[in-house]
């Protein structure tokens, strides 16, 4: 007897359908995968003779033949034991032939539970796509499968719940939506905890507010991680959409936390220095998403940026660019998302001390030419501010002046977007910083006045093309926060202030 079950495969972020065919045949008893199963679902018979055992079934004694098709796409993973489990129960007559609308999902234990598995998200948005009306995941994963609307989500326990369920003893509740939900329940840094720094605070805040790349430089114990790690606490709120992208990411890399939906906290994530070229960008024999890619819509933070290798600091470039990485193998090629801000902080020499106003830099003149050409130009072309983070002094310390809260910086920041929104509608565009080379001359017009400044700026600065662009977008942002229709000179002018510190610190005679 041949019974059909349905499921779903991955291959990076796009899913398909896995059709799954049990067969049972009187010879000598034997169980075979075929259809290009890897070494993870080639084990999921043991589990699945265990679970049949251990949950109260009868394990057929026939020669089992599974194929799971399309035969010519690999399938990964221990999600393929559920339907597994289903086909064999029903080919076996212990179970009616489950409705053809419906998509099994999940791994098994020995006893029968039903364990979570990575990518459910993306895999319950494609059987939707595909028209299929239910869809049976593990219990841990039922919040992420119920966001997707238009399909009847059910999470299940263990296979005897599943088989009470499909014989019409006892129903599994669909799975609800929860609302407000959020990846991380642990507070936010906050800018009021921060004394001083007033001006990388403003440069922070702009950043932010157009969604630009931005590297902080200065003397150790000045505050660069500090402000860092307080800039998501400003960020614009994410969009639904925004949510969606980045939860499917998360999911496929098997880090969104047990029992949650959608990210709506943008994601922080900061790598150390340590970190591979494969780690940063992506890699394996069958991809994962690197760090830029778990950075989507929200900040990739690079800690002592010089310490970084090359090949991890260069693998950066075009990524930070196209807002997605392309990783290429034997196997195919696979594309994943990462529009970030890339936000860096690093010393100005090995000893941290170059350009300090009190205290003298221990430096050779060759050694700080080397630290400092660690960082690439091309690289150092593509941050869009650079901001000086100099020593805080003691009277600012030491005050117990609360400083303004990220709650009202953030609301500048929000109505900044929001007019980015209007403008850019329909471009899919979606902040100043992404605005492509079509769009520039359209959407950053700068006033004559402005113009005439950022001719003389690009002539004695000799900013590249990039740089001029750039320097054009985050003109635009700082006329946005100033609800400013026009680019005036006064934006110009402290965007190409935030272009300078290349030219104090890379470009200095020693």
């Amino acid at each position: 007897m041949v019974s059909t079950v349905y499921s779903m495969g991955l291959i990076g972020m796009e899913a398909f359908t896995v059709k799954i065919e049990a067969d049972l045949m009187t010879a000598i008893p034997a169980f075979e995968v075929v259809g290009l199963p890897d070494a993870s679902v080639r084990e999921s018979r043991d589990r699945i003779r265990a679970s049949f055992k251990n949950a109260g079934f009868e394990f057929p004694v026939s020669r089992i033949t599974i194929n799971m098709a399309p035969a010519d796409k690999r399938k990964v993973g221990s999600l393929y034991d559920l339907p597994l489990f289903v086909a064999l129960l029903a080919a076996s007559g212990q179970l009616p032939a489950p409705e053809p609308q419906c998509v099994f999902l999940g791994e098994l234990s020995l006893s029968g539970t039903v364990r979570a598995v990575r990518g459910v998200l993306p895999m319950v948005i494609k059987a939707m796509e595909e028209g299929f009306r239910s869809v049976f995941i593990p219990a841990d994963n039922a919040q992420e499968g119920a966001v997707v609307s238009g399909v009847d989500v059910y999470p299940v326990h263990d296979v005897r719940e599943l088989y009470e369920h499909l014989t019409g003893k006892k129903l599994i509740p669909r799975a609800q939506p929860c609302a407000d939900e959020l990846l991380s329940s642990s507070p936010q840094p906050d800018f009021s905890e921060v004394r001083g720094q007033e001006e990388a605070k403003r440069a922070l805040e702009v950043a932010a507010a157009g969604g630009h790349n931005i590297l902080l430089i200065g003397s150790p114990g000045t505050g660069k991680s500090m402000l860092a790690k307080r800039l998501p606490s400003i960020l614009p709120d994410m969009s639904f959409e925004e949510m969606v992208e980045t939860t499917k990411i998360h999911s496929v890399a098997g880090t969104l936390q047990k029992g949650a939906s959608l990210v709506r906290v943008r994601p922080f994530r900061a790598p150390h220095h340590s970190v591979s070229s494969a780690g940063l960008s992506g890699g394996g024999s069958i991809p994962h998403p690197g760090e830029v890619s778990l950075a989507h819509n929200g900040v990739l933070f690079l800690d002592e940026l010089p310490e970084f290798s090359r090949d991890a600091m260069e693998v950066l470039r075009q990524p930070i660019e196209d807002g997605s990485v392309t990783i290429s193998r034997v196997n195919g090629t696979l594309t994943y998302p990462c529009s970030v801000m890339l936000v860096a902080a690093m010393n100005p020499c090995p000893c941290g001390y170059f350009g300090h106003p009190t205290r003298a830099c221990t430096c050779s003149a060759q050694a700080v030419n080397r630290y400092l050409s660690r960082v690439s130009g091309p690289l150092l072309d593509r941050l869009d501010i650079h901001v000086e983070v100099p020593p805080v002094e003691f009277d600012k310390l030491a005050s117990t002046e609360k400083a303004e809260p990220s709650s009202e910086i953030k609301k500048r920041v929000n109505a900044a977007r929001e007019r980015q929104r209007e403008r850019l509608a329909g471009t899919g565009i979606t902040c100043n910083a992404n605005i492509t080379p079509g769009y520039l001359t359209e959407l950053c017009r700068p006033s004559a006045a402005a113009k005439e400044l950022l001719r003389i700026a690009f002539d004695k600065l000799g900013l590249s093309a990039r740089a001029y662009d750039r320097v054009l977008k985050v003109s635009r942002t700082i006329a946005d926060l100033e609800e400013s229709r026009d680019i005036l000179p006064q934006h110009a002018a402290e965007a190409v202030q935030y272009r300078s510190l290349d030219r104090k610190y890379w470009n200095k005679e020693l």
